[in-house]
């Protein structure tokens, strides 16, 4: 594409930086899903934005699905190519946003993985009194406790959590903050850590949770350590940081019922993105009434 395509490009991750204040995770799915629509643009001779029209993207579409690619990672391709010319529109340098329109194949709805009680509890009771394994106690408590993204795990600060009111303020997605309740196992296993925290981290740290180098701990750090964990304490599901959020909202579901109250816990936009656990809810459901109903099904 030609240089000034390209600066268009940069200013518009600038804009999601900045003005959007996305995460940086999010924004370098960004940076991916546009470097191969720049990728089928320069194949096609393509050199400026106002030069893709609708027609292009379809072709752009159909050309990532003979690659494989399947329909979720395809709506969210259209999602960042349609994100771009809104940006394009208001700075005035397109005239229409091609991707309006397309659609892309439909996606199989695949359910979010959770842990149930027994192996939440199993995977949480972490032995020992080292300071890693006290952070990272603290680190999935809080998680499981009150739901939080990793991203929002890794921002905390040492001021972040009110242990009189028994709260956690974090920043989510957009930079939009929601006050969460905190559970009092979490905020034990916090005042445990930070009782051996300054053996990590410096006095002008402002991160609750460091890595052993003493600065604000990185997603791929937490990743990596719950995986560990996860071995550890017998489990056979390969753990990753938002099953343990998914855990949280299946299970006060399963308690409470209450989807308007998850939907705030998670920090949800929109009430749709939670609906997906009701159906975790009703398969917790169903394995019950097979187990449980006499003529639910044969036996043996």
């Amino acid at each position: 594409m030609q240089a000034q395509a390209l600066d268009w490009l940069e200013r518009f991750f600038g804009y999601l930086r900045n003005e959007r204040r996305l995460s940086p995770h999010t924004l370098e799915s960004y940076r991916r899903d546009l470097s191969r629509l720049q990728e089928y643009c320069d194949s096609a001779g393509i050199g400026d934005w106002e030069a893709l029209d609708s027609f292009a993207v379809r072709s752009y579409v159909a050309w990532r699905h003979r690659k494989g690619i399947g329909g979720r990672s395809l709506q969210r391709e259209l999602s960042a190519i349609r994100s771009l010319y809104n940006y394009l529109l208001r700075e005035r340098v397109v005239g229409s946003n091609p991707a309006l329109d397309i659609p892309a194949p439909k996606a199989e709805k695949r359910l979010p993985r959770a842990l149930d009680v027994d192996q939440t509890g199993a995977l949480l009771a972490i032995p020992g009194d080292a300071p890693l394994a006290l952070r990272d106690k603290a680190m999935m408590e809080m998680i499981y406790s009150s739901g939080l993204r990793l991203a929002e795990l890794v921002s905390l600060d040492s001021d972040s959590i009110d242990r009189a009111d028994a709260t956690v303020r974090v920043t989510g997605k957009g930079g939009k903050t929601r006050v969460v309740p905190v559970g009092r196992v979490a905020l034990a296993a916090v005042a445990a850590w930070l009782r051996v925290r300054g053996q990590l981290a410096p006095l002008e740290e402002k991160a609750l949770f460091v890595s052993r180098h003493g600065r604000r701990i990185s997603p791929r750090n937490v990743q990596q350590r719950l995986g560990q964990w996860a071995q550890r304490q017998g489990l056979t599901v390969h753990l990753h940081p938002h099953m343990l959020r998914h855990s949280f909202a299946s299970h006060i579901l399963e308690s409470s019922g209450d989807l308007r109250a998850v939907q705030e816990l998670l920090g949800h936009a929109d009430i749709a993105t939670t609906q997906i656990y009701t159906h975790l809810d009703f398969q917790h459901l169903a394995k019950v009434y097979d187990q449980a109903h006499p003529r639910a099904r044969k036996r043996k």
